[in-house]
């Protein structure tokens, strides 16, 4: 009876505790529910006006159907698309855009109300004829595939319902959408900051004596303990598995694979958050202390603290009003001028010892870990016409290529990666940035 009674009560102990838990649990994600129904409201009441006049779109088309959702839908409110389904966006020229969903419905979708018009399918062309847009945008593009989202199909069908005059005015809308997806609100600017601390944390606690013991973990396990972090917290991630490798001083080794971590490694990690709307993209570094040591060999740091002097420099070109492909090409120079620095080529450094090669890729982000907007990054040439404006993620990321004389003559790369919003003001962090060399003992 006693153990029976024992039972009970450890019984009735833990149902107590559930029903403690849950209200938190369920708190949370209702939280995260209204921030997401917010930012969806701000982009739609604040952004996107302006960005379709800016784009001279007087009419943007987004159309998803069941198992194909544009891009662009879960910021327009997801929903549930039974057939093929329409978000519409009608604008007069002044105030408020005029919002429409055609066939779009579902639980969720109703609980976050923004459309102004809910209708069938059917009464699309109708809408349109109405309203008589003369540049109606679609997501056709050239190169940024969150405005590529309209496929082949349903083009045609887009094409067929409207008939030849309406069609004739159709224009690719892939500025629109980046502009659109890369311009935040204060709302998505809080969420961004919240990712970056999500995303420095786990970093910073995985490149550390709790989940690194030298000489028996690996860079695998460390990468599959980030994972499982963000399954507990409910986060997604930018890049699918974090990148975790060794710069040094032996050869880099599989990347996120099964090198066991050793005293004297120098370590990197690439990767990035997604929480609500948001994704960062950033880097973290440690070097695993030998015995006797209390500090990175000085060659090593004094590389760090010459990688901290560049990101100095692209942050005094950042402002409102040039093009990234400018701000680009004004750090560039000064790189270029700087004595012993020189513009190289991603991993491949040049073998003179006395120059240091920099690379910098300084790319949008936010919307995806490589994001829609203006880009310093040359890999993204259509995004480096655009026009830097308040609003705007940017990525800070750069690489320095330098020997270290404890080392021997080879080179050693220095990669510098962290995220914020471009102001009135130049450039303002939304976290910390990485400013140490992490130690693991």
């Amino acid at each position: 009876m006693a153990a029976r009674n024992l039972g009970l009560r450890m019984g009735v102990a833990a149902a107590a505790l559930l029903a403690l838990a849950m209200p938190a649990a369920a708190q949370e994600a209702r939280q995260r529910w209204e921030q997401l129904c917010q930012i969806r409201q701000d982009k739609l009441d604040l952004i996107l006006p302006e960005a379709m006049r800016e784009n001279q779109i007087d009419m943007w088309i987004v159309a998803s159907r069941e198992g194909h959702d544009d891009p662009n839908a879960m910021l327009l409110g997801g929903g549930y698309v039974g057939d093929v389904g329409f978000y519409v966006f009608a604008d007069s020229g002044a105030g408020r855009v005029e919002r429409a969903a055609f066939g779009i419905g579902g639980a969720a979708f109703d609980q976050c109300p923004l459309y102004d018009v809910r209708k069938s399918p059917a009464d699309l062309v109708a809408y349109v004829k109405q309203r008589n847009p003369r540049r109606i945008g679609i997501n056709i593009a050239s190169e940024i595939g969150t405005a590529d989202g309209l496929s082949h199909s349903l083009h045609q069908k887009l094409v067929e319902a409207l008939g030849p005059d309406l069609s004739q005015r159709l224009v690719s809308a892939e500025k629109l959408v980046s502009d659109f997806r890369s311009r935040h609100a204060a709302s998505e600017i809080a969420a961004f900051a919240r990712a970056g601390e999500y995303s420095r944390t786990i970093a910073e606690r995985a490149l550390s004596n709790e989940v690194i013991t030298p000489g028996k973990t690996t860079t695998g396990e460390v990468a599959w303990w980030m994972m499982e972090e963000l399954h507990k917290q409910g986060l997604g991630n930018s890049f699918g598995i974090p990148s975790i490798y060794i710069l040094g001083p032996g050869p880099r080794g599989p990347v996120s694979g099964d090198h066991v971590i050793q005293p004297g490694d120098l370590i990197t990690m690439d990767w990035g958050v997604n929480f609500l709307t948001v994704y960062t993209d950033m880097k973290r570094m440690a070097y695993v202390l030998k015995p006797g040591e209390n500090a990175p060999p000085p060659g090593v740091q004094r590389a760090f603290d010459k990688a901290g002097e560049i990101r100095r420099m692209i942050l005094d070109v950042i402002r409102p009003g040039v093009t990234a492909g400018a701000a680009l090409a004004a750090v560039n120079q000064r790189v270029a001028q700087t004595p012993g620095l020189a513009l190289g080529k991603y991993d491949d450094p040049v073998a003179d010892p006395r120059v240091s090669d920099v690379v910098i890729g300084s790319h949008s982000v936010g919307d995806l870990g490589h994001g829609s907007g203006p880009s310093m990054a040359e890999f993204n040439p259509l995004r480096m016409t655009y026009t830097l404006k308040p609003g705007n993620f940017l990525s800070i990321e750069l690489f320095l290529y330098t020997p270290v004389p404890e080392w021997g003559a080879r080179k050693i790369k220095i990669p510098l990666e962290d995220n914020g919003v471009v102001t009135e003001r130049g450039f303002e962090w939304t976290a910390p940035p990485n400013n140490r060399i992490l130690l693991i003992k």
